[in-house]
């Protein structure tokens, strides 16, 4: 039988728990506004049951409060994990896609590409048509011709600052995701030392929680936590656990009380990717004494970087690649035949001009030049190669060796999204392509009896003065009657190639008007006859077809001055793409983190009805340890017991 005191101590048990619940109540109230924090409840159980061998079997022994637990529902955190990094993604390429849609819009409050182009190719041509040998039109001319080239020179200028913006913002998120890898260690050791007493770290959970949500937007993550076992004991509860996070398709960044930091290192001139690229983009490597490389473009890459590794690298996976040909081990030399359109059309290319590393195999060797080869094989039929120069010892630890031949080569790597060196890449096209053409208009023709000189060239980088490009170095104008007389075509690019000049030279950022035609405009041709008269301009009407006749000069498709079309296409469906995928994401965001806090978050009106409640458990079992009190008031002391 139990002791008469028995009710005393279930009443006190029920005392307990009714505390319990209040001050747990009494929290959640406190942290209704606290970010990421989560709602918390009693977790209480009868007592086990006292056997008292009587006809009524056991006696209730009140309630035993177990813990005090976060409500928290994993399966929401995962969604919201997964789907936050997306909008990470995209509210990157919003913000700079709009950027870059400003820089190519013609609005007539700037003068866009439309602008500047009809003005040459329109206004100028219809009056130095009317007065073919009036040197002020021929001037005018040449001041429109000279404003086209600042236009190209303004958005090159803005896209490389661009460029360089988003490169400072990419280390801006590798050094937020050391820093909240440092945090996550550091609560994974105190939520371990809490634990491991038996008490449930509630706060810190939600603190590490919290820091998640911010990883994920930066980067794709992947989190598991284990429970550890004691090995001599299995069944025993041991409160400890291991917490892994893994972030761009697999990378551990965090282990339990270590986390691996991350880095940013500048390229060097030695390890330039693109032509268009500004010098010292940083590469991610593992801050672990070896620089390990960090995978940046992994098809498992996620949140906010994704979107700025896109943006700065995005070359719409136009990427250079081919077939080892040949391995001159002697030379130090690969050949590597190509077939990609981008690679054949040297006007297309992007190949770094400054030396680069290039993957041969498994293996990479850093390069100082490459040389643009055309041969036609037995059937007649062209075939196209780049043979590269590979740097010496001081770069590349071994020489290149014959086991090379036949494997895949590659430089960089193919991402497919339209970001600053596509768009680089894309004027780039049209400036080699439309200065080819109107530069070969001019030549064929006359000025008064002197013959046509080229309009359009670009300025050196290293020296002062500006490139003179021979025939002989024009890819665009080798034939099979030139291979069968001469023998292959071969043009080289790179460090300390001189008086090879070709069109792959001009770029956005140098193209400039020739400084002969510059200083003296009456050198502008308008004949097509030396013996014709002054006031002759037929070779005006060729240079008037070049504008609209896609015969004569085809981008895309489209004729020359269709070029903004093109382009702000292109912007226009990645901004429009972007604001969809952003918009579609954030709802989605918005849902999961409604249902999350449905569960999780507190609740003003139901926490005000769980105080009335344990307010009343609690007075309940205050009324009856005063009632027992009363009881043992009148066994003790009016029975004489």
């Amino acid at each position: 039988m139990p002791s008469q005191f028995f009710g005393l101590n279930i009443a006190y048990t029920g005392l307990l728990a009714s505390n319990a619940s209040l001050n747990t109540t009494s929290n959640n109230i406190a942290n209704v506004q606290t970010e990421g924090f989560s709602r918390q409840q009693v977790t209480t159980q009868a007592a086990n049951a006292l056997r008292v061998f009587q006809t009524y079997g056991c006696a209730g022994a009140g309630v035993e409060t177990l813990a005090i637990e976060r409500v928290r529902n994993e399966f929401y955190d995962f969604r919201y994990w997964s789907n936050n990094e997306k909008v990470g993604e995209y509210e990157q390429k919003i913000y700079y896609m709009q950027q870059i849609e400003s820089y190519f819009d013609d609005n007539g409050k700037n003068a866009g590409f439309k602008t500047v182009f009809d003005q040459l190719m329109i206004t100028g041509l219809q009056e130095l048509m009317k007065h073919p040998d009036d040197l002020s039109f021929k001037e005018q001319f040449v001041g429109y011709a000279g404003a086209l080239t600042e236009y190209f020179n303004n958005v090159a200028g803005n896209l490389e600052k661009l460029q360089k913006d988003v490169n400072e913002e990419i280390k801006v998120k590798v050094d937020e995701i050391n820093t909240i890898a440092s945090e996550i260690a550091t609560l994974n050791k105190q939520i371990n030392t809490i634990e491991l007493k038996g008490v449930n770290a509630n706060e810190l959970r939600d603190r590490r929680t919290l820091l998640v949500d911010q990883l994920s937007e930066i980067v794709d993550v992947e989190i598991k936590e284990t429970k550890i076992q004691d090995t001599n004991n299995p069944d025993r509860n041991t409160g400890g656990s291991r917490f892994i996070v893994k972030i761009a398709g697999g990378q551990v960044l965090v282990d339990n009380f270590e986390y691996n930091g991350l880095k940013c290192v500048s390229r060097t001139d030695d390890q330039k990717v693109n032509q268009s690229d500004v010098d010292g983009l940083y590469d991610v490597v593992w801050d672990d004494g070896n620089d390990t490389k960090f995978n940046l473009y992994g098809g498992a890459m996620g949140g906010a970087l994704k979107g700025l590794v896109d943006l700065r690298d995005g070359n719409n996976g136009e990427n250079f690649e081919g077939q080892i040909t040949d391995v001159d081990a002697a030379a130090n030399t690969v050949t590597v035949q190509v077939n990609k359109h981008y690679l054949i059309d040297l006007n297309k290319c992007n190949l770094s001009d400054s030396g680069g590393i290039i993957k041969l195999g498994n293996k990479e060797y850093y390069y100082d030049s490459w040389t643009y080869n055309i041969s036609y094989n037995a059937a007649g039929e062209p075939e196209y190669s780049y043979t590269f120069q590979l740097s010496d010892n001081t770069l590349n630890k071994t020489n290149v060796t014959e086991d090379r031949k036949n494997m895949k080569a590659s430089v960089g790597k193919g991402i497919s999204y339209q970001g600053v060196p596509y768009y680089m890449s894309q004027m780039n096209e049209w400036l080699r392509t439309f200065s080819q053409k109107f530069n070969d208009i001019l030549t064929s023709g006359y000025a008064g009896d002197e013959k046509g000189i080229p309009l359009f060239t670009a300025n050196m980088l290293t020296e002062n003065r500006q490139y003179i490009i021979e025939d002989k170095y024009r890819y665009d104008k080798f034939t099979k009657e030139d291979f069968d007389q001469n023998g292959a075509f071969s043009v080289t690019v790179g460090k300390n190639v001189t008086n090879q000049d070709n069109y792959f030279l001009l770029t956005a950022k140098y193209f400039d008007i020739s400084k002969t035609m510059e200083d003296d405009p009456s050198r502008l041709a308008n004949k097509r006859k030396e013996s014709d008269g002054v006031e002759q301009s037929d070779l005006l009407q060729d240079i008037k077809k070049l504008a609209t006749d896609k015969g004569t000069m085809s981008f895309r498709g489209c004729s020359a001055s269709e070029f903004l079309q093109c382009i702000l296409s292109d912007v226009a469906l990645n901004a429009s793409r972007a604001e969809t995928f952003y918009s579609s994401y954030a709802d989605i965001a918005a849902t999961i983190d409604t249902q999350r806090i449905s569960i999780s978050g507190v609740d003003e009106d139901e926490e005000a009805v769980n105080l009335v409640k344990y307010q009343n458990g609690y007075n309940l079992a205050c009324k009856m340890i005063q009632t027992l009190t009363e009881v043992y008031d009148k066994l003790i002391l009016d029975t004489g017991v």
